[in-house]
């Protein structure tokens, strides 16, 4: 299993951006979550298999239709630095 969180800046927050990427994590078969920030950016944890992961990291850069992504940085999570309810056996 492999675990990033992602932080999507640009016009990102408004135009069903949260919704669009719980979507393609669910067709993916990958859990976490996708959380509005106060800076209008939008944070991203997505746990699952590597290529499923790099999929949806590759999605956040289009987004939904009216998104404007300007920028996703990555970084890896430590399977141990999860809250339980992201892993799964």
């Amino acid at each position: 299993m492999n675990c990033v969180r992602c932080r999507v800046s640009g016009r990102v927050q408004g135009v069903w951006f949260r919704a669009s990427t719980q979507k393609q994590a669910l067709i993916l078969g990958l859990v976490g979550h996708a959380i509005n920030q106060d800076d209008g950016g939008v944070e991203v944890l997505a746990c699952g298999q590597d290529e499923d992961v790099k999929r949806l990291v590759d999605w956040l850069w289009q987004g939904p239709v009216l998104a404007r992504v300007k920028n996703v940085t990555t970084e890896k999570i430590a399977l141990d630095a999860l809250p339980s309810r992201f892993v799964t056996e």
